[in-house]
């Protein structure tokens, strides 16, 4: 049985790229990335050139994996631009202690109340206005495919287990509220609780972990796990938005027994925990593609860029003219993405960050930018020199100045980029001759942006790839 879930960074990495930029002050149009200095474009010595790129928007096949340590979405949201998104979610629990029989008492246990408690996190979609969620709890079936061994995909359907039995519990909440601050009194004490989702549940399941005992349910989280295998939320249709939650934080996300047992003759009101303190976590993110979004994934158009967060989309990127672009000093070569308005843009948000790569012409490896966006010593991504999250001026930018020099001077093969907003993704890096995974974006399926397409109709709006540069 795993007890935790180990997330491995890259560590002891050193790149020894050095590129001789030359330096004099900054050009007049936004070049945010990185802490180059850039030669001023006088059309005698430097120039700036935007190359047009040919854009198309591809559904994403996704594959990534629930890990211990993710955060959780629920809820339903339905993006008139982009479709409806269904999120619920499976985990298993076992008890705060193993071992000793929890309840005091056997023969005397009266269960005053049971709370599931959610360590809330983040939302997306409606948090405002509209964003009443109501959430279902079950229990797992205990014949279902729900392993502590396993990792589930975000995208497999079968992930989003049976349950057996009635339901458990419920509750309807506001998502603006659930920062709220709770005052919980009991037995005359009183504690306060913040970021919390509490889903008073039905009794009887109190009653039935008290009537486990010390050899069989709590002698080990196994055994107690063969008698229970986890709970099932599922959220009902409505409530245009996503809430997401922390399961791993044992102080907040927690199933709580309350009863009172006679032990030695005095009666004692108490508590008893059990925490999602192993592996055995499933999120199932449903993706119904709709509105523009649909059309344009079926009808190839260029104007247009749609990019949802996974599990999601992505857009294919060439730059023809590249092929013929004679040897240059680049400066900087950036691709320019710009934000366009888009319908329910005011209440789904954009993703905080976006990945470029690129996929070689037989499409079976996707390779990282590795010259450009760097793997430090310690293994920390550098996307603050990279780019990738949107400017105030409305655009993305990536600096992908080192890859275009290898191009037009080495005559590196000009492979199709793609620009996407996974949670995180696992690209090739040449120099390491290994894949690298990287983590982009906070939480599945939070974030989406319409972007101006290759072919969109205002010249000034449409993706591109900007080069500043000296004749040799």
């Amino acid at each position: 049985m795993n007890s935790r879930i180990l997330l491995f960074s890259i560590g002891s990495v050193f790149f020894g790229l050095l590129f001789f930029f030359s330096s004099c002050k900054k050009i007049n149009e936004a070049t945010e990335l990185g802490g180059d200095l850039i030669p001023a474009v006088d059309n005698v010595h430097t120039f700036e050139v935007s190359l047009s790129a040919v854009t198309k928007n591809i559904l994403f096949n996704d594959t990534t994996k629930v890990l211990f340590t993710d955060l959780v979405a629920l809820g339903d949201l339905n993006d008139p631009e982009f479709g409806n998104t269904h999120a619920n979610m499976d985990f298993n629990i076992v008890p705060s202690e193993i071992g000793t029989y929890p309840f005091l008492n056997k023969d005397s246990v009266d269960i005053d109340s049971v709370v599931l408690s959610l360590a809330y996190r983040a939302a997306f979609g409606d948090t405002l206005n509209n964003g009443i969620q109501t959430v279902r709890v079950y229990e797992i079936a205990n014949n279902a495919p729900f392993y502590d061994t396993a990792l589930y995909k975000y995208t497999d359907p079968n992930s989003d287990f049976a349950t057996v039995g009635p339901e458990l519990g419920s509750a309807s909440y506001s998502v603006k509220h659930l920062k709220d601050t709770l005052t919980l009194t009991r037995a005359g004490d009183t504690a306060q609780v913040t970021n919390v989702l509490r889903i008073p549940l039905d009794n009887s399941l109190g009653t039935r972990f008290a009537q486990y005992d010390t050899a069989d349910g709590y002698k080990n989280d196994s055994l107690f796990q063969r008698k229970f295998r986890g709970f099932a939320l599922k959220a009902d249709a409505g409530g245009n938005a996503l809430s997401y939650f922390r399961l791993t934080d044992v102080a907040n996300t927690k199933l709580t027994v309350y009863f009172r047992a006679t032990l030695n003759g005095k009666n004692d009101t108490t508590s008893f925990d059990y925490y999602h303190a192993i592996n055995g976590q499933s999120n199932y993110v449903n993706r119904e593609p709709g509105g523009n979004y649909l059309a344009y994934l079926n009808n190839g158009a260029g104007d247009k860029i749609y990019l949802q967060s996974a599990p999601g989309s992505y857009v294919s990127i060439k730059i023809p003219q590249l092929d013929t672009f004679s040897n240059k000093v680049i400066h900087r070569a950036e691709i320019v993405g710009t934000k366009i308005p888009s319908v329910g843009d005011d209440v789904f948000s954009p993703p905080v960050q976006l990945m470029l790569d690129r996929i070689n012409k037989s499409g079976d490896t996707v390779f990282m930018l590795q010259q450009d966006l760097v793997v430090g010593p310690s293994g920390s991504i550098g996307f603050s020199s990279f780019g990738g999250r949107l400017h105030d001026d409305n655009t993305y930018r990536f600096n992908i100045s080192r890859y275009v020099q290898s191009i037009v001077t080495r005559h590196l093969a000009n492979d199709t980029l793609r620009i996407y907003a996974p949670l995180r993704t696992n690209v090739f890096n040449s120099s390491l001759n290994a894949k690298i995974a990287i983590p982009v974006i906070d939480a599945i399926g939070k974030g989406r942006v319409v972007l101006g397409g290759g072919s969109y109709n205002d010249s000034t709006m449409r993706l591109r790839l900007r080069i500043i540069y000296s004749n040799l």
